[in-house]
């Protein structure tokens, strides 16, 4: 339960929703993202990545490969599998929250933290926003 003093109205990406849909555990899970997606879409609280956002989240991609490229001398070293998937996710939730001036709740601290370097975006740990 989020505590009413925290919250002044929950959004939600539609990112995180596409994330939990795509790993919903059985049919029925599905369809309660399904809902969720229409109900905060209607609400007007879904965030939506627009053009803005695909395009800030890219050039924050592109300046953690130059970082990781200028630690390694040059070479850019491979991420472990999965990992450049998770990251654009990541920075389309920020690039997308930022534009609506939100926080993003989130326990994927250090992935978060390193976008927050290039994309001004607050984040929160879910462990402590939800005491």
């Amino acid at each position: 339960m989020i505590p009413p003093a925290k919250v002044n109205k929950v959004l939600m990406s539609a990112v995180v929703l596409m994330e939990l849909t795509a790993s919903a555990q059985d049919n029925s899970q599905r369809k309660l993202y399904e809902g969720l997606f229409r109900d905060y879409r209607r609400d007007n609280s879904l965030i939506v990545p627009n053009e803005d956002d695909w395009l800030l989240a890219s050039k924050v991609l592109y300046w953690l490969a130059q970082g990781r490229r200028k630690v390694s001398k040059g070479k850019l070293p491979r991420l472990a599998p999965g990992v450049s998937q998770r990251l654009a996710l990541d920075a389309l939730i920020a690039t997308s929250a930022r534009r609506w001036n939100a926080a993003v709740v989130t326990e994927n601290w250090n992935d978060f933290a390193v976008i927050r370097r290039f994309c001004n975006v607050k984040v929160l740990k879910a462990s402590e926003f939800f005491k």
